[in-house]
């Protein structure tokens, strides 16, 4: 399994709608950020939505990619025939073997039979690459795990984060369970979760890899015997500082302290 960075590692500095830096993290940045952490492998997510860039753009980021050693992983969201295609082609054209989808949109919540025939139809565009589902808030893991065993023989997984299924109300115990033996590729997202003051509920807040509540190493051991999941991938959840520049620094800094230690970690995980 072998370690690197997504777009998501430094969600804040590639910004969104509602929270845009002056000078946003592009893709050619998150290049740099590779080089700056020795890492050679980059996931670009659907905050940094590739099927939106005009030719120039693309080739210009797959050109230095290739150039430097980088080896390519795609993201998006809304899964269907004709987003799978899409991004099919795009992963063809940067050298990407593995493209991860989050299944639903702002108002798009296919049913799992409608995944599943998505997933039928697509895979003969998939021939080569590997799509790999993130469990992502809505399915619970063991609709997830018969969604991947329906579709049977299709170059499909799953996109293993460690956080995400909190909001369907599972722990990552349950999710390693059902899709562990699915799982491709992993999102290492290290979170704290502690009780409020008012004793009424809980907080989940993001935490450097290796600091927060997640036994990666655990975790490593226990994916590895399946043998399918080839990248790990740092995303992270840092909480906001009061001014945006203040959030920018706390996150590159969550970023090194993460690799740090994953760094180390993985040695001991060839």
């Amino acid at each position: 399994m072998r370690l690197g960075l997504s777009s998501y590692t430094y969600g804040w500095a590639v910004g969104s709608p509602a929270h845009r830096p002056a000078r946003p993290l592009d893709e050619l940045g998150l290049l740099d950020r590779c080089q700056e952490h020795s890492l050679k492998i980059l996931q670009v997510g659907d905050n940094l939505p590739l099927h939106t860039f005009d030719a120039v753009r693309l080739a210009r980021f797959f050109d230095r990619a290739r150039a430097e050693g980088v080896e390519l992983e795609l993201g998006a969201r809304q899964l269907t025939v004709e987003r799978v295609t899409t991004y099919a082609a795009l992963a063809r054209q940067a050298g990407a073997r593995l493209i991860r989808f989050v299944i639903d949109d702002a108002g798009y919540e296919p049913t799992p039979e409608a995944v599943i025939a998505i997933l039928r139809t697509t895979a003969p565009v998939l021939e080569g690459l590997v799509l790999g589902i993130e469990n992502h808030d809505r399915y619970p893991a063991r609709t997830l795990r018969a969604v991947i065993e329906a579709v049977g023989g299709a170059p499909v997984g799953i996109c293993l984060d460690t956080a995400n299924s909190l909001g369907a109300g599972e722990g990552l115990e349950t999710v390693v369970r059902e899709l562990g033996r699915h799982t491709v590729n992993l999102h290492i997202k290290d979170v704290n979760i502690r009780r409020v003051p008012h004793l009424m509920g809980f907080t989940v807040e993001g935490r450097p890899a290796g600091s927060g509540a997640l036994d990666i190493p655990a975790l490593l051991a226990e994916l590895r015997p399946f043998g399918r999941c080839a990248t790990a991938i740092l995303e992270q959840w840092t909480p906001p500082e009061a001014e945006l520049e203040a959030t920018l620094v706390k996150e590159a800094d969550w970023a090194r302290q993460s690799v740090i230690f994953l760094k180390t970690l993985f040695a001991q995980f060839p």
